[in-house]
């Protein structure tokens, strides 16, 4: 039987004890006590889990999404800008409709029309991948009865219609005459604040992102083993916290502790960082240069490409080029991987010697 207790607050409390099975939640209102205590002896009498009030209240895809987020913030993993952004249109697109409408030809209708909306084949695989995380979610944490079989079939039909795929790997690489060029338009722009000619160079010495560059701090650096500790670096399964100690390296052409000692000319002390600019600033300077310049096609990202590229043509092992890349799974190295036949001569060299 369940019991219900008006507490000093004014709320209620719901206590139900059934077949050795004890379970309790608080209400502001004893109909919405009452409600959620005969639900939840009805799930005991099947050998349920009885759910908490959050969860009954959950009959939407917006709720689903937003059970998620919030289970994801309470442990500390709350979504970045990418899936905050994918589950934001999710809400948008299909919000309003009750999970159990997510059927297979829903889904395909919603596959086909983002993709009259100009999304590519690997934008809607990740919105159909979101969709199965927050279904999967709901099902596995909080016993939701719900199904991934429509996700699957929605899925494998896109693929077949050719509305889903996998990326085409980029394997652009800079030319000697492109990053010249591009470092001789910066070093010659007097009006410009950022150094990127600089932030070129130590992009292709050390293989880091460009938010990365703009993060690390003089506190990071160790001069006398020239090694620098980047913070949070990018991983699939947890950024915070995973820090990485690199080598400062001078095999690619470029000198990075130089390049640090540098910038040390610039240092001011209300900002610890040794790039202390915005890192979305310095993208969009290097994609407007290479507009000017009209070099196409290449990003800024294709910088660490080249830097990686280059470390394998001086020789070093793919365990090595992890340790600088910060790659977890070497096998996601060969996507960075493209040399240039002729380094092979240059590697040749070396082991004869």
């Amino acid at each position: 039987m369940a019991t219900f207790t008006k507490l000093d607050s004014g709320s209620w409390r719901a206590q139900v004890r059934r077949k050795g099975r004890y379970v309790s939640e608080t209400f502001l209102r004893r109909e919405d006590a009452r409600r959620w205590a005969f639900e939840a002896e009805c799930a005991i009498d099947r050998g349920d889990t009885p759910r908490s009030s959050r969860v009954q209240r959950v009959s939407s895809f917006a709720d689903l999404i937003d059970l998620h987020v919030a289970d994801m913030k309470a442990v500390g993993r709350a979504p970045g800008r990418s899936k905050d952004a994918t589950l934001a249109m999710l809400k948008r697109e299909l919000g309003s409709l009750d999970a159990v409408e997510l059927g297979r030809e829903r889904l395909i209708a919603f596959g086909r029309a983002r993709a009259a909306q100009g999304a590519g084949p690997v934008t809607v695989s990740m919105d159909l991948g979101m969709i199965r995380l927050v279904i999967s979610h709901a099902a596995a944490v909080h016993g939701l009865p719900l199904s991934l079989e429509a996700v699957d079939l929605a899925r494998i039909a896109l693929k077949r219609l050719g509305l889903i795929g996998k990326s085409n790997e980029r394997d652009r690489r800079p030319t000697e005459e492109e990053i010249e060029r591009l470092v001789a338009h910066f070093n010659d722009n007097p009006r410009q604040v950022i150094p990127m000619a600089r932030i070129i160079r130590f992009a292709i010495a050390t293989a880091l992102r460009q938010e990365e560059i703009c993060r690390v701090t003089w506190a990071d650096l160790n001069p006398r083993t020239k090694m620098l500790t980047v913070r949070d670096r990018k991983d699939p399964r947890a950024k915070k916290g995973n820090d990485q100690r690199i080598p400062l390296l001078a095999v690619s052409g470029y000198d990075a502790l130089a390049l640090i000692e540098e910038q040390r000319g610039c240092r001011g002390n209300e900002d610890d960082r040794i790039f202390p600019y915005c890192h979305r600033s310095a993208g969009t300077a290097f994609t407007r240069a290479c507009k000017e310049l009209q070099i196409e096609d290449l990003h800024f990202h294709d910088l660490r490409h080249e830097a990686t590229s280059r470390l394998f043509e001086a020789g070093f092992t793919i365990e090595q080029v992890a340790l600088v890349s910060g790659h977890k799974d070497w096998k996601m190295l060969r996507r960075y991987t493209h040399l240039r036949p002729e380094a092979l001569h240059a590697v040749a060299a070396s082991k004869v010697a």
